[in-house]
């Protein structure tokens, strides 16, 4: 059962009615439960002016969070943090000036700072991205916008309830105090944290020795015989009691998102989970948004699922995808 306060909300989505609608509408018997909530709320209950104190919440990318966006939600500015290191990682000088100079021309023409979904995603993606939804009408950038932020508080909700699952299952070996403080270090190891770089425990990322991701993946566009670049991708792994099946309807559980990325040049994508030594056990889905990259296509999206078991979770996955207009085929590779 999700029972969470409004500073709980607050930090996944900087909206004050947000938060109270949220607090009014739980608890939540589940993370799926939480997120429809949620979207209910954002886009038909928040007003225009929710949706910009949301976004005032967030940092510039490429910039840390000011002591005034601190003092209203250290969750949500540290969380923004944290998110943006995959860019700030992978910036050079040179990029880096480019995105704080576009940053002041799209803030000057919008008026709100740039938002996007920034897990996994580098600087030059970002820059991509900007340039490209510059050129909106501002009534069609605030929309996205929008979008940007329920990606955003999806992704922490999830978090929300990882760390409540983790703090249950320490009641249940720990005395009251350790749970405590257990719960305490695992809340400023979430927000602290990136939430695609951290375990999906929501605990902190360790030293690791892989030198790439444990999951990875990249997409071919075997009709033009090149790397299909900007599909948009996600990885979830499912939490339930029983796998997912499509051949039976009596499993409970959801999928948990795990991180968002956009294939490059050479059609691979970002860092879609973090860099830790032994991956959690369980069923992964990949999906890829085949529709948006081929509108004239058969498929809308192509989703793998795959299953990591306890014997192979130090093992390398990746899992590519070979797409044409009407067919797709996929694989394990190295």
């Amino acid at each position: 059962m999700g029972v969470f306060d409004q500073k709980d909300f607050l930090g996944c989505c900087g909206s004050t009615k947000f938060a109270k609608e949220m607090v009014l509408s739980g608890p939540f018997s589940n993370y799926q439960q939480a997120v429809e909530a949620a979207r209910d709320i954002w886009f038909n209950k928040v007003d225009v002016n929710g949706w910009l104190e949301a976004f005032a919440a967030h940092p510039k990318i490429g910039e840390s969070p000011s002591h005034s966006q601190k003092t209203k939600s250290s969750s949500s500015a540290q969380w923004s943090e944290g998110e943006q290191s995959t860019a700030l990682a992978s910036a050079t000088d040179s990029s880096f000036q480019e995105l704080i100079e576009w940053n002041a021309r799209y803030l000057q023409k919008f008026g709100i700072v740039f938002l996007i979904f920034a897990s996994g995603r580098t600087t030059l993606e970002i820059l991509a991205e900007m340039k490209k939804r510059y050129v909106n009408r501002p009534i069609v950038e605030l929309e996205i916008a929008a979008q940007e932020q329920m990606k955003i508080t999806e992704l922490r909700l999830s978090k929300l309830f990882s760390l409540q699952k983790d703090a249950s299952s320490e009641a249940k070996t720990d005395n009251a105090t350790d749970i405590v403080n257990k719960a305490g270090e695992d809340r400023i190891s979430v927000i602290g944290g990136h939430l695609t770089s951290e375990a999906s425990t929501g605990k902190p990322s360790q030293a690791t020795t892989r030198s790439r991701p444990p999951i990875t993946t990249h997409v071919l566009d075997v009709a033009q015989g090149s790397p299909a670049a900007g599909i948009e991708v996600q990885l979830e792994i499912w939490e339930g009691n029983e796998p997912p099946s499509a051949f039976t309807q009596s499993h409970t559980g959801h999928w948990i998102l795990q991180g968002t990325s956009m294939t490059d040049k050479d059609g691979r994508s970002g860092q879609l989970i973090s860099m830790v030594d032994n991956l959690n056990a369980g069923i992964y889905c990949i999906s890829f948004n085949t529709g948006k990259y081929n509108p004239a296509g058969f498929f809308p999206y192509v989703s793998i699922v795959f299953e990591v078991r306890e014997s192979q979770k130090s093992e390398h996955f990746h899992v590519p995808l070979l797409l044409s207009p009407f067919s797709f085929s996929t694989y394990r590779g190295s």
